[in-house]
C-alpha cells in the first residue's frame, strides 16, 4: 500500500516498531560501544530511553497527533539515560514539538520535524562531536529537506532517507579516529538507524504490530501493564522466541504463522529479517507456539514469564514502597533547608563516604548503568531544599543531569559536572554554605578539575585504544582527560602504572579507592608502594565497593 501521509495511528505503529527494532539490535549496538572505554552500554541506555517513550504512548486512550507528540517527547525526556539516550530524547523532543498541531504527516511535514529534530539534539549538547549520532541525525534531515517536495510517496522517501543514512554511518570513523582505530562505526548513529529502519518496516508491512484494543497506543513487547486487577490480563505468559530458519520462509508462510499466532492470544509482534523470525506473543499455551515454530527451524532466545505472577509481584512490591516511603517520610521529617545534595554513586563504601559529606540523595549508578532523568527527577523531589546540587560524577550522566534541572520548576538545580566520583568528593570538600550558588558551582568546579583521576577496570571485548592493542577481560587503566595509560593481566601492576602516569614531585594526596573484588592487603601494597616512591605524597585507602 502505498501512503502520501501518516495519520496518528500509524505513526504509532511505526515508533513502536523502531522502539522493537532498537531493542532487537542492544546487544549488536553495545559491542560497537568503544570510547571512552569499551563498556558496551550505549544499545542499553537508547532502548531504555524509547522504552519510557512506549511507556506513555501505551497509557494515551484518546490517540490524536498531539497526544501522540506529547507522550513520546514526555516519556523519553524522563526515561533518557546516558548521552547517547538524552540525545535520542531531544531528537524525539524536536520532532514532536513540529508535528503535534499537525493531523497528518507528508513527506514535507517530515523533512521539517526531522530539521527541528537535529536543530534540538545539538543544541542540547554543549560541544557536539562530529562523527556520532548527531551527525547521522542532521545528515539525514539535510538529505529529507532537499527530497521532500519532489518525493510524496512516503515508501520511497524513507527508502531515500535509510539508504543515505547508513552512508553516512560508514563515514562516521572518518570524522572520529577512535572509531577507525577500533574498526567500528558510531553506536549511537547505529542506534538510531536501527530505529528509522524499524520504522520503515512497520510502513513497508515488513513488520505488523498491533496496538491494544484498550488504548490507542502501546507496544505489545515493552510488557507494560496499566491495569491493577489481575482479571484484565487475558493471557497470562509472555512468550518471546527466534527462529533459526531453515527452510524458506515465504510471505505466504509468514501469513499463515501470523493468523495462527494471532488465534493464540494477543500482543503479538512478527519480525522476519534475512535468516531469522523474532516472536513476541501473550498467550495462554506457549507450547502450541512453539511447536509451530519448530516447524520453520530451530529456537533460541526462548523466553516465557507468567505476566499474572509478575503483576502479583509488581503491586506487592509496590504496596510494599510507598509504605516504606511513608515509614521514612514520617521518620526523617527533614527540615528545609537552603542547600541539599544528590550525587551518582557506585558502590556502598564510595556512597558512605560521599553521606559523611553531607549528600542527601545517593542514586546507584555509573560507568555501565546510567541513571534516567526520571530516577534524578525522583532524587531532586526528595531533597527539601532551595538549592539543589546534582554531582554526575560521570560524564555519561550530566546531560541527563541537565535534563532533569530543566525539567524542574519548584527549586533552584545546579549541575555540577563532575565526570568522576573523585572529583565529586573534591567538590563537596570546598563547597562553603555562605557562598552563593554561583560562587559555590565556580569554587567546586575549580577543586574538581585541580584533581587527577584514574581507574582500573576491565575491557568487555577486543578493540583498539590509541594504538594499543586490547583483548577482552584485559586490564585496562585509564586517566581522565588523557585516555589509556596501561594494559596488563595483574590488577595491581596496572594500578601502579596508571598512578605513575598521573604523579608527580608536586603531588599532595593520593586517594585509592579499592572495589569490593579487592582484598584490603592487597590494595595496603599498592598505598605502600606509592608512600615509598612518593615520600612527601600523603596516601589514603579507602574501601569503594565498586
Amino acid at each position: 500500500m502505498s501512503y502520501t501521509s501518516l495519520d496518528a495511528e500509524l505513526l504509532s505503529r511505526m515508533i513502536l516498531a523502531g522502539a522493537g527494532n532498537l531493542e532487537a539490535k542492544k546487544e549488536w549496538i553495545n559491542g560497537l560501544n568503544v570510547f571512552p572505554v569499551p563498556d558496551g552500554d550505549t544499545g542499553t541506555n537508547m532502548t531504555l530511553t524509547i522504552s519510557s517513550a512506549v511507556r506513555e504512548l501505551n497509557n494515551v486512550s484518546s490517540l490524536t497527533m498531539e497526544n501522540l507528540a506529547k507522550a513520546v517527547s514526555s516519556g523519553s525526556l524522563r526515561g533518557a539515560r546516558g548521552n547517547s539516550g538524552v540525545i535520542l530524547s531531544q531528537l524525539f523532543r524536536g520532532f514532536s514539538r513540529e508535528i503535534q498541531d499537525k493531523d497528518e504527516l507528508t513527506s514535507v511535514v517530515l523533512a521539517q520535524a526531522a530539521n527541528r529534530a537535529q536543530e534540538t539534539a545539538y543544541k542540547a549538547v554543549m560541544k557536539p562531536k562530529e562523527g556520532t549520532i548527531l551527525t547521522v541525525a542532521r545528515r539525514i534531515s539535510e538529505k529529507a529537506m532537499e527530497i521532500a517536495e519532489s518525493t510524496p510517496d512516503l515508501e520511497t522517501f524513507m527508502g531515500i532517507l535509510i539508504e543515505f543514512g547508513d552512508e553516512v554511518l560508514e563515514q562516521t570513523p572518518e570524522l572520529l579516529p577512535v572509531l577507525k582505530e577500533a574498526g567500528v562505526v558510531d553506536s549511537g548513529g547505529q542506534g538510531l538507524m536501527q530505529v528509522l529502519k524499524g520504522a520503515y518496516d512497520c510502513l513497508t508491512g515488513k513488520v505488523s504490530v498491533d496496538l491494544p484494543e484498550e488504548s490507542g497506543a502501546g507496544f505489545a513487547a515493552a510488557d507494560y501493564y496499566a491495569s491493577e486487577d489481575e482479571e484484565d490480563i487475558e493471557f497470562g505468559y509472555c512468550t518471546e522466541f527466534i527462529i533459526n530458519l531453515e527452510k524458506t520462509f515465504t510471505p505466504d508462510d509468514k501469513e499463515e504463522f501470523r493468523e495462527y499466532l494471532e488465534s493464540l492470544g494477543n500482543s503479538l509482534v512478527l519480525v522476519d529479517d534475512d535468516d531469522i523470525v523474532k516472536i513476541h506473543v501473550h498467550t495462554n499455551d506457549p507450547g502450541l507456539a512453539i511447536s509451530r515454530a519448530l516447524t520453520y527451524g530451530s529456537l533460541s532466545s526462548i523466553k516465557i514469564d507468567n505476566m499474572r505472577e509478575e503483576h502479583r509481584e509488581t503491586l506487592i512490591k509496590k504496596a510494599d514502597r510507598e509504605k516504606a516511603a511513608a515509614q521514612a517520610q514520617a521518620k526523617k521529617a527533614k527540615q528545609h533547608k537552603a542547600n541539599g545534595f544528590i550525587a551518582v554513586s557506585r558502590g556502598s563504601g564510595l556512597a558512605d563516604i560521599l553521606r559523611d559529606l553531607t549528600v542527601d540523595e545517593i542514586i546507584e549508578g555509573g560507568q555501565t548503568m546510567n541513571p534516567s532523568t526520571e530516577d534524578i527527577l525522583e532524587a531532586v523531589q526528595k531533597v527539601d531544599a532551595d538549592n539543589v546540587y546534582i554531582l554526575p560524577n560521570n560524564k555519561n550522566i550530566v546531560l541527563a543531569a541537565n535534563q532533569a534541572a530543566q525539567l524542574t520548576e519548584d527549586k533552584n538545580v545546579i549541575v555540577v559536572p563532575s565526570a568522576s566520583i573523585p572529583q565529586g568528593i573534591a567538590a563537596m570538600i570546598s563547597f562553603l554554605e555562605e557562598n552563593t550558588p554561583e560562587e559555590n558551582l565556580a569554587l567546586m568546579t575549580e577543586a574538581m578539575e585541580a584533581v587527577a583521576v584514574g581507574e582500573v577496570t576491565y575491557a568487555v571485548r577486543n578493540t583498539t585504544i590509541d594504538g594499543q592493542e586490547i583483548a577482552e577481560n584485559d586490564i585496562i587503566g585509564m586517566v581522565s582527560g588523557k585516555g589509556l595509560a596501561a594494559v596488563g593481566e595483574e590488577i595491581n601492576d596496572v594500578a601502579w602504572r596508571t598512578l605513575s602516569s598521573m604523579l608527580n614531585e608536586d603531588s599532595e594526596l593520593v586517594s585509592i579507592y579499592f572495589g569490593e573484588d579487592i582484598p584490603e592487603d592487597q590494595a595496603n601494597a599498592l598505598g605502600a608502594k606509592v608512600e615509598e616512591a612518593y615520600p612527601m605524597a600523603d596516601v589514603e585507602i579507602h574501601y569503594g565497593g565498586q
